[in-house]
């Protein structure tokens, strides 16, 4: 297994139903920090947040629920990650500073690929524009 789902599955481990509750409280001013991403390196980034969002939002909200908490505790770790100011590789480094985001977000719907599907089919979700594939 890559160095980075290892790091996925311990980040996920760490998340609680409280951490799920207060970034469901901040999930509105994140969803906008992430459209302000400029990541032309890593095209797929901005759409895989926001989905990661919705997918919080409509999980922790109760209006979807048969995605497995392994899923939802990824998805909660990876927008999380993407949201903190400091992390492994700097934003503010051109061209390599959302490669850890990207990384652990591609991680995520890689790992939870058939759980994550069957939501974006649910809700109307385009799954191949929000996936890895280019």
């Amino acid at each position: 297994m890559s160095e980075i789902a290892n790091y996925v599955i311990h980040g996920a481990a760490q998340i609680t139903p409280a951490i799920v509750d207060k970034v469901l409280r901040s999930l509105p001013i994140w969803k906008v920090e992430f459209t302000q991403i400029n990541a032309p390196h890593y095209p797929h980034l901005v759409d895989q947040l926001e989905f990661l969002a919705a997918v919080v939002e409509d999980v922790a909200e109760g209006a979807y629920k048969d995605l497995p908490y392994a899923a939802l505790a990824a998805a909660v770790f990876a927008i999380t990650y993407a949201h903190r100011k400091v992390d492994i590789i700097p934003d503010t480094i051109l061209e390599l500073g959302y490669s850890d985001d990207s990384g652990i977000a591609r991680a995520v719907m890689i790992m939870h690929e058939r759980a994550l599907r069957k939501y974006a089919e649910k809700n109307d979700f385009d799954w191949d524009r929000i996936t890895s594939k280019p």
